[in-house]
């Protein structure tokens, strides 16, 4: 089958290599460094599903219609990736990979014609160099219909799961949010250059973890969201850090912990801002402090991270844990 795998980072160039993998036709786009990178030398793929280097077809926007489309870029450049590839994708079923909350919605406004199913992975991916990606843990990525027929995810479901462990969910909103409680490990790297085991690893920095993921998850249930269960997680989980006495709720980071193992993790945030690229952390705690509005829980730590994220990615001095303590309240 054709694929197309819009943006080829950590993500998306795990994605495309192992759907070359599976013997697809695979067509990428990306830009600078990276896309001369896969054009010289395809795509190097290391890691927990093995080493292999992808011969995929690359551009800056793609040159054929595909039968499948994967949007991999980050939340806030999804829409404008769609629509810079518009005539290719004119009805086309699109996968979109994405963290946090609002990107999904922009892509729906920009491929009005397209089915489009949710995507989330909660591999873990780096990127290495240009052309070059290492998975650090595997694990499945999670599909669920979001504009057109249930039978659209099934289908998108046989392609990716010729290449990666996949699952369908009937409640992609559910699990959605647990996706974005998970995705609360990636600010803290991000703000003090550590890995994330490394932050996990710190009883104090663990405690402002464990807080952001407390919010995000009153925030949740204020709103009458219904957490899915994904990679152990389940809703009872999400209440316990809730509502249990802190050092119950450092379950969830703990648990995270042991699933990435030992190889260092910088977490995406990290990794963008590595890149001198704006982070997706506005989409990601920026979107529970958002989300928060509508409701009468309070969000500080949450802000307190999207305000030291962008101030990392303004400066680019990271903060040492003490400074983090001192910066983030308490409360």
């Amino acid at each position: 089958m054709r694929v197309a795998v819009l943006g080829a980072g950590a993500m998306g160039g795990t994605i495309a290599a192992l759907l070359a993998r599976a013997g697809h036709e695979v067509e990428v786009t990306a830009r600078g460094a990276q896309l001369a990178a896969i054009e010289a030398s395809g795509i190097r793929l290391s890691g927990a599903w093995g080493s292999f280097t992808a011969e995929v077809a690359a551009g800056g926007v793609l040159a054929r219609r595909p039968d499948l489309a994967i949007v991999a870029t980050k939340a806030m450049d999804a829409a404008d990736a769609v629509s810079a590839n518009a005539a290719m994708l004119r009805g086309v079923p699109l996968v979109v990979v994405q963290n946090g909350l609002g990107g999904l919605e922009r892509v729906l406004d920009a491929a009005p014609g397209s089915d489009v199913i949710g995507a989330l992975s909660l591999f873990a991916a780096s990127f290495v160099e240009p052309g070059s990606v290492t998975v650090t843990a595997a694990a499945k990525t999670y599909l669920g219909i979001v504009r057109g027929p249930a039978s659209a995810a099934e289908a998108a479901a046989s392609v990716l799961g010729s290449a990666i462990p996949v699952v369908v969910t009937s409640d992609f909103e559910g699990a959605r949010w647990t996706k974005l409680l998970v995705n609360q490990v990636n600010a803290l790297p991000a703000i003090t250059g550590l890995s994330v085991q490394d932050v996990i690893d710190e009883p104090r920095l663990r405690r402002i973890m464990t807080r952001s993921m407390r919010e995000n998850a009153r925030v949740g249930l204020a709103r009458g969201v219904r957490f899915a269960t994904l990679q152990g997680i389940s809703p009872a989980l999400v209440r316990l850090v809730a509502y249990a006495p802190l050092w119950l709720g450092e379950r969830i980071p703990l648990g995270i912990r042991r699933y990435l193992g030992d190889v260092p993790n910088p977490g995406s945030t990290l990794q963008s801002i590595r890149r001198g690229q704006p982070s997706e952390v506005d989409y990601l705690n920026g979107a529970v402090v958002e989300a928060a509005a509508e409701t009468d829980v309070a969000t500080p730590v949450n802000a307190a991270m999207v305000q030291l994220v962008h101030e990392v990615e303004r400066t680019g001095r990271h903060l040492s844990p003490d400074e983090v303590v001192a910066r983030v309240p308490a409360r």
